[in-house]
């Protein structure tokens, strides 16, 4: 993309709607995608931010009054610069609390949107982090509102925890001393002190309450939270004009801050993932934006899990679909009829099946059970056997035409009745072993070439025995033995002709087997990417919850502490088996009972 596009705003009934362009542009994106998007007032920087990170100057719009520049949710594409093979989706949004705004819900869904989008979330603020800071961020407390879970064998906000992004906070304009009680501390202590709870020992007013309940929203959604604080870039003047402006032009401690921002989030932003490590790629990312957006707009809250439902059925659906038109387009291009063996025409289908198996996996998703890639083996399999059906068709049809030409002057002799006569045996054997040697010397007869030609002399033998029978200068012993000769040339026939069947046989039980053994290795290496990211899920959701367990004690939350116990339990078995997941061979044993083996 060479500019930002619109992906979400507001149609002209005032509702959200999700932009047809931006969605035709995902549907290219086959690949995983990253996306980083960022949320917070409008007039603080946010477009700044997201275009240094596409690595350039100018793109998403920046403004220079007071008016909020960016409307709805914008979009831009670019690829990784450090993951090849993905892209990386910025997603800018409009500023949040702008006075213009005639809907007070639209700033939340705006941001839930942003929320349930992204892998990582870019908070932007001015000044310090403080209460007012933070009040500002009152739409996390009302996520749970917002959001739904549906069923599931963790509590509510581990479960959002687990598919949340990672949290990054940029306090812009930042004059402070990042010291605490005389020691230097960095900006993530900073973050991290300043989402510090108050102790239930200094009492339980409305203030501490409030004071805590800010802070705990934070710390319950999101398992790794960072912080990078950057002074002010420019003098006021120069701010009005940073489109144009170089690094040289900007203050040298705003630029080291801002390239170890967008270092962070080049190398450490993962992948858009839903639950259980199913990562996305572009197309995806569009049916999911569509799937919530049209859950706000017919007054429901969007739901996770029937996001994912909604977005397997669409997905698999659509990678069946592709699978089969490329596999179809690809045999269709390379298979010329009759090809001269079957192991010729089983070449050109596993490499259009291994291509086509390759697009069903990187455009599935949450297939269960695997019933939709079950599924493309069965159609697969049907293509393919038409696809051979067509080619003994055809080769039986190429094969009779070179045999009316290779036997036309044998054919032309019975028909004038030239062989019924005293050594006309002789000539017609002769005519026929002629016929057949041509035959066979013709190429590109296709795997029918026995078949048709023994079917050819066993009616021609037929014929024979007549001639044999009339022709008198034939004793009865030579009689005889040309007939037995006749049998072993019979029997050599059916030899070859057995060899050519066992052959097709043989190489259909092959198709067969290299096309489950390249279904199981496919799928084998997409859910080790999903189990890896899985693990890293649980991970950092599991060390997030010691960590806040720790810090609850240290606080005085003795009970809130202990809550969170069976939680973490659940967690860490989870874990557990996530881990031996990769060890279990009866689960690799039932893949491959599933595909045939």
């Amino acid at each position: 993309m060479k500019e930002p596009v619109c992906l979400i705003d507001n149609g002209t009934d005032g509702r959200l709607r999700v932009q047809q362009r931006s969605l035709q542009i995902l549907e290219q994106i086959q690949q995983p995608v990253v996306v980083v998007a960022v949320v917070g007032l409008y007039r603080t920087g946010k477009s700044y931010l997201m275009n240094r990170l596409a690595g350039t100057q100018t793109g998403f719009a920046l403004g220079s009054t007071i008016e909020s520049k960016t409307k709805g949710i914008w979009m831009w594409c670019v690829p990784h610069p450090n993951k090849a093979g993905h892209t990386l989706v910025l997603l800018d949004t409009e500023g949040l609390g702008d006075v213009e705004k005639g809907d007070e819900k639209h700033d939340t869904w705006i941001f839930c949107l942003t929320l349930l989008l992204s892998s990582t979330l870019v908070y932007n603020s001015l000044g310090t982090i403080d209460n007012n800071a933070l009040e500002k961020l009152q739409f996390v407390a009302e996520l749970t509102e917002h959001i739904k879970v549906k069923s599931s064998e963790h509590d509510r906000k581990t479960e959002l925890m687990l598919v949340f992004p990672s949290f990054v906070w940029t306090v812009r304009d930042f004059t402070l001393e990042l010291e605490l009680k005389g020691k230097p501390i960095t900006a993530d202590e900073y973050l991290e002190n300043a989402l510090k709870l108050k102790p239930v020992e200094t009492g339980s007013s409305p203030e501490v309450l409030k004071h805590n309940k800010l802070r705990q929203n934070l710390r319950d959604f999101f398992a790794v939270r960072r912080c990078f604080v950057m002074e002010r870039p420019a003098s006021g003047k120069d701010m009005k004009r940073m489109e144009q402006l170089r690094d040289s032009d900007l203050e040298s401690s705003f630029v080291q801050q801002a390239k170890a921002f967008c270092s962070y989030i080049h190398h450490s932003a993962q992948v858009k993932a839903m639950r259980g490590g199913r990562g996305l790629n572009g197309r995806m990312l569009g049916n999911l934006a569509e799937t919530y957006v049209e859950a706000i707009r017919s007054g429901k809250v969007p739901c996770l899990e029937s996001a994912v439902e909604s977005l397997a059925a669409i997905q698999n659906g659509r990678a069946i679909t592709e699978a089969l038109k490329f596999y179809r387009a690809e045999m269709e291009r390379k298979v010329k009829f009759p090809t001269e063996t079957q192991e010729a025409l089983s070449m050109i289908h596993t490499a259009a099946e291994k291509l086509a198996i390759s697009i069903f996996i990187n455009e599935s998703f949450n297939d269960q059970d695997h019933k939709y890639q079950q599924q493309l083996v069965t159609d697969m399999a049907k293509e393919y056997g038409e696809l051979c059906k067509k080619n003994v068709k055809v080769s039986r049809e190429v094969c009779r035409s070179v045999i009316s030409q290779a036997f036309a002057s044998l054919e032309k002799a019975l028909n004038n009745g030239s062989y019924m006569r005293s050594g006309g045996y002789e000539d017609f054997r002769s005519a026929l072993n002629r016929g057949a040697q041509l035959y066979r010397s013709e190429k590109r007869k296709g795997v029918m070439s026995e078949e048709v030609l023994t079917e050819y002399l066993e009616e021609k033998n037929v014929v024979g025995k007549s001639i044999r029978a009339a022709d008198c200068s034939l004793t009865k012993a030579q009689k005889k033995m040309e007939e037995d000769k006749v049998r072993r040339k019979e029997a050599e026939q059916q030899q070859k002709l057995l060899v050519q069947r066992n052959r097709l046989q043989q190489q259909a039980m092959w198709d067969l087997e290299r096309s489950n053994e390249e279904n199981i290795r496919q799928l084998e290496v997409k859910m080790e990417g999903e189990r890896v990211r899985a693990q890293a899920e649980l991970e950092r959701v599991v060390t997030a919850k010691l960590k806040e367990q720790r810090e609850l004690l240290d606080c005085g939350f003795k009970r809130r502490a202990q809550d969170m116990e069976e939680d973490i339990r659940k967690l860490q078995t989870d874990q557990k088996k996530a881990q031996e997941k990769k060890k279990s061979p009866s689960f690799w044993g039932k893949v491959a009972g599933f595909f045939g083996f």
